[in-house]
């Protein structure tokens, strides 16, 4: 996955990272991080790119100072995605790259939300869409990230195939899709998923994820070139304090 990424960011060699969390996927030794957690900014590891705390919507960067932007499972978390792409594209010459999910596919293809996490499908419909964030990037195309069986990344369905990491309260903590439903709904999952993980029911569900080694569960990378003459912002809108 993250060579899928760096794949799409070619040649560049200054990036952003907006909404960059602990630093995943940041391309190493040419990237600056934006985050506005503190304590997800005490959490980057040593070694880790130069971060400043800022928000999407208002980035403190003059107009085109980067040759390229990522946003990481990050969309979503922002008070206006419109508002933040249109500056990314503001400050990015080059590519920007949009890790997100479609929720239709998620829904259908995930066994977490489709057998045991129903309430997930409504929050998830309050989130900006594949086609709301491609709509604010401008010309992109969409790809398909499938997850690999042994991925080492903690997000919503990195463990498809080790569904017993479910029950772990750490990993679940770690989830944002599971952060946003109310305990008691997460709570209820964990039960019903331990019950069936004890009788052999999801195996026998799920028999056919068993020797799969990567699985679409509706990721998607959106990958806009980033012209700079697609800025959608006054001429003179350039810099930010």
């Amino acid at each position: 996955m993250a060579a899928r990424i760096q794949q799409a960011l070619g040649d560049a060699k200054r990036v952003l990272n907006v909404g960059a969390g602990t630093g995943s996927y940041e391309p190493t030794g040419r990237c600056i991080a934006v985050e506005p957690s503190e304590l997800m900014l005490s959490r980057r590891r040593p070694g880790s790119a130069p971060a400043v705390r800022a928000v999407a919507e208002q980035l403190p960067f003059p107009a085109q100072s980067f040759d390229a932007a990522i946003a990481i499972f990050t969309v979503h978390h922002w008070s206006d995605h419109r508002a933040g792409l249109a500056e990314v594209r503001r400050v990015a010459a080059g590519p920007i790259v949009v890790l997100t999910w479609d929720s239709d596919a998620f829904a259908q293809r995930f066994w977490l939300v489709r057998d045991y996490l129903p309430e997930a499908v409504a929050t998830d419909r309050g989130l900006p869409s594949v086609s709301d964030i491609g709509a604010a990037l401008g010309p992109h195309r969409v790809e398909t990230l499938a997850v690999p069986h042994d991925c080492t990344d903690g997000f919503s369905a990195a463990y498809w195939r080790r569904p017993e990491m479910y029950l772990d309260p750490d990993a679940r903590a770690a989830i944002s899709n599971l952060a946003l439903l109310p305990a008691g709904v997460v709570d209820r999952m964990a039960a019903a998923l331990r019950a069936d993980l004890d009788s052999g029911a999801w195996h026998r569900r799920n028999a056919e994820l068993i020797d799969l080694e990567e699985l679409d569960c509706g990721y998607r990378l959106l990958i806009s070139d980033g012209r700079p003459g697609d800025d959608p912002r006054p001429a003179d809108d350039s810099t930010r304090p």
